[in-house]
Parts: C-alpha cells; sequence; structure tokens
C-alpha cells in the first residue's frame, strides 16, 4: 500500500512537472518596423528553443534564459555573434530532455521568485535525477 501511494505521488509530481512546461508553438517571425530594424531583441516575449540529446525542444523566454544562465546569456548575447544568437536556438547535446526539463523548471522558478518577500517554496529535485544534475 506505501508502494502504490509512493507511486501515485510520483506520477501527480511527474504529471505537474511536464504539464507546467509544455512545449509553446514556435515564435511567430519578428515583425519588422519602418527602420527594418528587428523588435524582437527588445520583446521580453520571444522565445529561445532549446534542443536536448534527444532532440526534444523546449521554449523558454528570452529574456528568462539570458538572465538565469551565462551560458546562454554568452551564447545569445554574446560579442562574437554565436550561431545561437542569429537562430534563437540553443543544442544541448550532452544534456538529456529529463534534465533539461528540470533547467528549464528552475530558470522559471528563479525569476518567479526572484523579487519574493515572502517564503520561497521549496524547489523539489528527485533524488534520482540529483547527481545527473550536478554533471
Amino acid at each position: 500500500e506505501i508502494g502504490q501511494r509512493q507511486t501515485a505521488a510520483t506520477t501527480a509530481a511527474t504529471t505537474t512537472a511536464t504539464t507546467s512546461i509544455t512545449p509553446k508553438p514556435p515564435p511567430q517571425k519578428p515583425k519588422m518596423n519602418d527602420d527594418n530594424e528587428n523588435e524582437e531583441d527588445g520583446n521580453e516575449n520571444s522565445y529561445v528553443k532549446l534542443i536536448s540529446a534527444e532532440g526534444d525542444e523546449f521554449y523558454l523566454q528570452r529574456q528568462i534564459a539570458v538572465s538565469g544562465s551565462e551560458t546562454m546569456r554568452a551564447m545569445l548575447e554574446g560579442a562574437g555573434r554565436f550561431r545561437e544568437s542569429e537562430e534563437s536556438l540553443v543544442r544541448f547535446p550532452d544534456i538529456t530532455s529529463h534534465i533539461l526539463e528540470k533547467v528549464v523548471q528552475y530558470l522559471q522558478y528563479k525569476v518567479m521568485h526572484s523579487n519574493s518577500n515572502s517564503r520561497i517554496p521549496e524547489f523539489v529535485i528527485e533524488p534520482e535525477i540529483a547527481l545527473e544534475l550536478l554533471g
């Protein structure tokens, strides 16, 4: 009976985690203004596509990606004009889908609670993936 409750709780937690990161449809092409300047750069709602080792795609607001990760900031805004910056796409060939999903969840959690004056809820990391997240 205890094993059944744990399985049900794990299934519920997994379902909640999965539904909170359901990939969004690809963002629209950036609109051009009269001066032919790209307006997407200042648009907080623009998205970056993250691709895992298995080829799964996750969409994350560009502002969350660059504020939460120095690596993604360098790739998306670096002086060298990385290809990732031009395409708003970052490939992670060494990161599995379930780990990349957890990273996206954490970046969203971090932004959501960064200016909180109240008690911040615990960010839950399942013990079975804790070591993978460190790698």
